[in-house]
C-alpha cells in the first residue's frame, strides 16, 4: 500500500492563504454559481442533525450539518463541509459556528486536505450576499439595513461595501441592543466615513433602505411588506425572517439554489412552497443564471426584489480548494500521515 499524507490547514494557515480575503471569496462564489449552472457539479443535499424536537429547539440547542459536493471547472475537487452550530456558545466565549472542510481527490476519492473552514463559511455567505447586491440592487444604493449583528452581519456588510461602494449609511438591528452597539463601534472604526446607526426596531430603517439583509435566528417574521419601498432589495439569508406578503409584494424572486432551499425548509420562501403558495415556476432566476446571462437581474430602479439564499457546500469547497493549492505551491500547512 502506498503512503498517503493529508495536508492539515489550521485557522492561521487559512488566513495567510487568503481564506478570508473577501474579493477572492466573491470570485470563488461567483465561479461556483456559474459552474453549477453549467451542470458540472454534484450537490447531494444538506444533512441536518438537530438537537431537540422543534425548530425553536434548533436555535437554542444547536445542530450539525453535513454538506457534501463536487465542484468541477477549474476547481475539480470533491469534499464535505461539516459545520456545528452552538447558539449558546457565546456564553463560553466560543463562536457559534465551527467548520471543518475535508477535500477529496475526485479521481482516487482519497482525502487530500483537512482545513478549518470557520472563517471561510462566514465569508462565503457574505460573498453570496455581495453577489446578490451587485446583481440585484440599484447601482446608486446608499442606505443598507442589516438585521443580525453577529458574524454574518459583519461579512454581509464587508461584501456589500465591495459590491456597492455607494453605501454611506447602515442601520443595524439586533434583539440584543448591546450587540448592535458593538457592531456600530467596530464597523465605524473599520470603515472610515461610514455612518452606522443601531436601532431597537427595524421599521423606519427598512422604510428608508435600498437594501435589507436578514441574517438572524428568527422563528417568526419581523420584516413586513408595507415597509418595503420601491426599488429595494430584500435578502432573506437565514430562517423565517420576513412575512409571506414581502415575497408576494416582490416584482422578482431570485434564489441561490432552489432545490437546496426546499430541502432545508426553514426560510420564508420554502415555507410558502410547502404551503402551496409558491410554485417552482414562480422563481424568476438563480444567481448563477443571471451570472451566465440566461436570466436578467434588476431591470429598473422601481422593482422590489426578494432574494433567498441558503448556501451549499461547494461554495466552501471552492474557497478551500484555492487555499489548498496555494498551500501546496508555497509549502504551507502540516502534512499528517494518513497511510504509513
Amino acid at each position: 500500500m502506498s503512503k498517503v499524507d493529508i495536508l492539515f490547514l489550521n485557522n492561521k494557515d487559512m488566513e495567510e492563504l487568503g481564506g478570508g480575503d473577501m474579493v477572492s471569496v466573491i470570485h470563488d462564489v461567483e465561479r461556483a454559481y456559474v459552474i453549477t449552472e453549467q451542470g458540472d457539479t454534484l450537490v447531494p443535499g444538506k444533512c441536518v442533525m438537530r438537537w431537540g424536537s422543534t425548530p425553536e429547539d434548533e436555535n437554542t440547542l444547536g445542530r450539525i450539518n453535513a454538506m457534501p459536493g463536487y465542484l468541477g471547472g477549474e476547481y475539480d475537487m470533491a469534499g464535505i463541509k461539516w459545520i456545528g452550530s452552538g447558539p449558546m456558545n457565546y456564553k463560553k466565549g466560543l463562536p457559534r459556528a465551527s467548520v471543518t472542510v475535508i477535500l477529496n481527490d475526485p479521481d482516487t476519492k482519497l482525502p487530500v486536505c483537512i482545513a478549518d473552514g470557520t472563517e471561510v463559511s462566514a465569508k462565503r455567505t457574505g460573498a453570496s450576499g455581495g453577489v446578490a447586491v451587485k446583481l440585484l440592487s440599484k447601482k446608486d444604493s446608499s442606505v443598507l439595513t442589516i438585521c443580525g449583528a453577529g458574524a454574518q452581519g459583519r461579512t454581509q456588510l464587508e461584501a456589500a461595501l465591495i459590491a456597492r461602494p455607494t453605501i454611506k449609511k447602515v442601520y443595524v438591528y439586533d434583539i440584543r441592543m448591546e450587540n448592535a452597539e458593538k457592531f456600530k463601534n467596530e464597523m465605524t472604526e473599520k470603515y472610515a466615513g461610514l455612518e452606522v446607526i443601531p436601532v431597537a426596531n427595524p421599521e423606519n430603517a427598512v422604510r428608508e433602505s435600498d437594501i435589507i439583509v436578514c441574517v438572524t435566528l428568527a422563528n417568526e417574521p419581523f420584516i413586513h411588506a408595507e415597509w418595503l419601498k420601491k426599488g429595494s432589495l430584500l435578502m432573506n439569508l437565514a430562517d423565517y425572517e420576513v412575512t409571506y406578503d414581502c415575497v408576494k409584494k416582490a416584482d422578482k424572486i431570485v434564489v441561490d439554489n432552489w432545490d437546496t432551499i426546499k430541502h432545508r425548509m426553514v426560510s420564508t420562501l420554502a415555507l410558502m412552497w410547502k404551503d402551496g403558495i409558491i410554485r417552482d415556476e414562480d422563481i424568476d432566476a438563480s444567481l448563477g443564471q443571471i451570472l451566465n446571462n440566461t436570466k436578467t437581474g434588476r431591470e429598473n430602479d422601481d422593482q422590489i426584489i426578494y432574494m433567498n439564499a441558503i448556501g451549499t457546500g461547494i461554495l466552501d469547497l471552492a474557497v478551500v480548494t484555492r487555499c489548498y493549492r496555494k498551500a501546496v505551491e508555497l509549502g504551507k500547512g502540516t502534512k499528517v500521515p494518513y497511510w504509513v
